[in-house]
């Protein structure tokens, strides 16, 4: 699935999940800009991409603020001339009671979490109806969001916000794919189940303390509640990345892919 000439952007692509999906994407011979909020953070996923010699750069960009997506996207075209992929990454989770949630709470994960996504997608797709067609797919581009299984499974205690936050992401997947496909940009997402990553650890230890257990506890209940029994990996999530950016998946639209080792089926 080689994306030799695709340029491609990922958004919290500093850490986890995006991390992997920027140096998947690379290994794939796709140009990457490597964009987070912490600049840091994603100049040293550059340096790995570059080290193994792929091309990328690092840009930061609040995807909360349309200006810093606008000057971002801004940089990429002026840099390849284009954007043939864009991977809506970037998330942010807390835990809460839902009779203790807080409209600070409310809006910490849905400013990040589900507008962040409309914001870099607009930005995005006014790019994308400007480009031209690719010559074998007669697509002008593609939008990969992460959405993240508790945006199928509602039974999820402690995270109505979050829960709220990435059922919007799939549901704007889909409007978005509807809306889109007579302008030749396909819209789809991802989502993961029980991934290890930094974000992980946090949650562990906010639900260990909430529950009162123990935070081996909790890793367990998540294997468990896994089939695969095992918990996820964010080059797990990258995998199917890869293959949504790639001309494999070039007639799958509107669609919100579980990859969470059937933690949850539909």
């Amino acid at each position: 699935m080689r994306l030799d000439g695709k340029i491609v952007g990922v958004t919290g692509a500093g850490t986890g999940i995006g991390r992997a999906i920027a140096l998947a994407l690379a290994r794939e011979s796709a140009s990457v800009a490597v964009t987070d909020v912490d600049l840091d953070h994603a100049r040293q996923v550059v340096d790995e991409i570059q080290t193994a010699g792929g091309q990328a750069i690092a840009l930061q960009i609040d995807v909360t603020d349309r200006d810093s997506i606008e000057a971002g996207v801004a940089q990429i075209v002026d840099r390849w001339s284009k954007i043939d992929v864009w991977c809506n990454n970037a998330g942010v989770s807390s835990m809460k009671p839902f009779l203790e949630l807080t409209e600070t709470d409310w809006d910490f994960n849905m400013n990040v979490n589900a507008k962040g996504v409309f914001l870099c997608s607009t930005v995005i797709a006014r790019q994308m109806v400007h480009q031209n067609p690719d010559a074998a797919s007669g697509l002008r581009g593609k939008i990969i969001n992460t959405a993240s299984m508790a945006g199928k499974r509602g039974n999820a205690p402690l995270l109505a916000h979050y829960v709220a936050s990435k059922f919007a992401v799939v549901g704007l997947t889909q409007a978005m794919a509807g809306e889109l496909a007579a302008q030749g940009i396909t819209v789809n997402a991802v989502c993961p189940g029980y991934v290890r990553t930094e974000m992980q650890e946090r949650e562990v230890a906010w639900e260990a303390s909430l529950r009162g257990v123990r935070p081996e506890g909790v890793r367990q209940f998540y294997i468990n509640d896994t089939p695969l029994r095992r918990l996820e990996t964010p080059e797990d999530v990258a995998g199917v990345v890869v293959f949504l950016a790639s001309h494999e998946a070039d007639f799958i639209t509107g669609e919100a892919i579980n990859v969470n080792g059937g933690a949850w089926m539909d």
